[in-house]
């Protein structure tokens, strides 16, 4: 593990800080470029244009290729599959939704290849779990299939809060989950369970709205102190505190403070033994 990269359980490079884009909106190409300047390597999008404007992920990235010489190929572009029950059906979909589930995963693929305008994805997820695990498997083996045409270096499931459901993803996957990208929050004990799982088997946890849900650790009088004696923020210490303990937080900041706040974490020395053990009875560890 590098001071800004882990190696997944595929063999791959994976930024321990990723630029999430989800409600962006027109904003999304500016964004993206001045993460990416700031020191950003991965980026988080989805073939979901409820939330996400993916077309505009692959602007930027032809801008920063075109205009700041910063390749395809040094950045992780991780990208997702979003079943009908994700879907805005009022605004143009990425695939018919008539086809059955395994071609609209093939239609909902080359959407994003043409949206990004990239030949490969270093990571595609599930956006969450189907209605049942049989409609999952599905969605996921075909996704495998990517795998095996070189065309997805790794393969992931979002929000996905039910240990026995990730338990017999991961039994009956050929390919297996090499991430999981969760809302990281009190409600569900912050995944303990799920977390654990992940240690054991060399998952890697994405947690989103990491700073948005958690109000209370940012306001803690250990994480404020903590701050102080490092001259920094509660929200860089708690950063610092998930890298240590072997989370790779989203964040999806539209400040340019705090982008270059965010990635000077991943340059910090890690926190000490007490802190961290203290840092972890905050969320139940």
């Amino acid at each position: 593990m590098s001071a800004t990269y882990v190696t997944t359980n595929a063999g791959i490079q994976m930024p321990r800080l990723i630029y999430g884009t989800a409600w962006k909106k027109e904003a999304t190409v500016q964004l993206v470029v001045k993460a990416v300047l700031n020191g950003f390597r991965g980026i988080d999008t989805a073939c979901q244009p409820k939330h996400y404007r993916e077309d505009l992920v692959g602007q930027a990235l032809k801008e920063l290729q075109t205009k700041h010489n910063i390749s395809r190929k040094d950045l992780f572009i991780q990208t997702k599959f979003t079943s009908l029950d994700g879907q805005d059906r009022t605004k143009p979909l990425p695939y018919d939704p008539r086809v059955p589930l395994s071609t609209q995963v093939r239609q909902s693929f080359a959407t994003s290849l043409q949206n990004l305008q990239i030949d490969y994805i270093d990571s595609l997820v599930l956006h969450g779990p189907e209605r049942t695990h049989e409609k999952t498997m599905e969605v996921y083996r075909e996704c495998e299939k990517f795998v095996d045409e070189g065309r997805v270096k790794q393969l992931g499931i979002s929000n996905l809060y039910d240990i026995s459901s990730l338990r017999k993803l991961y039994d009956d996957a050929r390919h297996k989950p090499s991430v999981i990208q969760n809302r990281f929050y009190e409600e569900t004990n912050f995944d303990h369970e799920i977390r654990q799982f992940c240690r054991e088997k060399n998952i890697f946890y994405q947690s989103f709205w990491t700073l948005t849900a958690n109000p209370n650790i940012l306001a803690h009088s250990l994480v404020k102190q903590l701050a102080q004696e490092r001259h920094g923020t509660p929200a860089q210490i708690f950063f610092r505190f998930l890298l240590d303990i072997g989370l790779t937080p989203l964040t999806g900041t539209t400040d340019e403070t705090h982008m270059k706040e965010d990635i000077q974490v991943l340059h910090w020395h890690s926190l000490d033994h007490e802190s961290v053990n203290k840092l972890k009875r905050l969320i139940g560890d």
